[in-house]
């Protein structure tokens, strides 16, 4: 069977610029490398997860879709699926104790977009593979709430001591993925700004995320 993920970029509070170029991106990953695509915003979708091997929510916020398209994701996970969280899908339901399980730590406040040193923690996954040791580019750096790391695998960490602003001190982690309750999670911080959606190792990394959680072959 042909795999299938769901791209999803519903926003009720802060609304990406970068999205279009998101869902162009991961619609030409799929192209190429041999799995269907599908990118909505209609909350209606949730009826209807068990087309899709996996779901990926691109800079999301506030609400997916209320109570029914909530229950529908935890069942989805729940049953074996898989999730991806990109960039601002750390600032989606704040207020529902699952997802922030899921995703594994809430976003709080970032400083203006600017170049920072990535430490890339961990080179045995399939989304960080590819880069070397250290990585620096420029994005928007989150901070969060609280550090996912004693419930993740942390896969980036930022270097605090490369930019203005940071305010997690020196385990910044930016991108993880870890089991839950039956599926596999992976969220990266990385992809505000338009342009991440044409560097080729922002597209690997995504790519190699994706994968892991739907459980893709090489």
């Amino acid at each position: 069977m042909r795999l299938r993920i769901l791209v999803y970029s519903r926003t009720t509070d802060y609304r990406h610029d970068s999205i279009p170029a998101g869902v162009a991106a991961l619609r030409t990953l799929g192209r190429t490398h041999r799995f269907d695509v599908e990118a909505t915003e209609d909350p209606a979708v949730f009826d209807e997860l068990d087309r899709f091997t996996a779901v990926a929510l691109l800079s999301t916020s506030g609400s997916i879709g209320g109570p029914a398209a909530r229950a529908a994701l935890e069942s989805f996970v729940r049953a074996g699926g898989g999730f991806a969280g990109i960039h601002g899908a750390a600032t989606t339901e704040y207020e529902w104790p699952f997802f922030g399980t899921l995703i594994g730590a809430w976003f709080d406040r970032h400083p203006h977009v600017q170049p920072a040193r990535i430490i890339v923690e961990d080179r045995a996954h399939a989304s960080t593979a590819h880069l070397p040791e250290v990585w620096t580019r420029t994005d928007e750096w989150y901070d969060f709430r609280t550090n996912p790391r004693p419930s993740v695998r942390v896969l980036l960490r930022a270097d605090e001591s490369s930019y203005e602003g940071g305010t997690m001190g020196p385990d910044h982690p930016l991108a993880w993925c870890h089991e839950h309750l039956g599926g596999r999670s992976f969220y990266t911080a990385l992809g505000h700004t338009t342009e991440s959606y044409e560097e080729p190792a922002v597209l690997q990394h995504l790519l190699g995320g994706l994968r892991w959680a739907a459980r893709m072959g090489p």
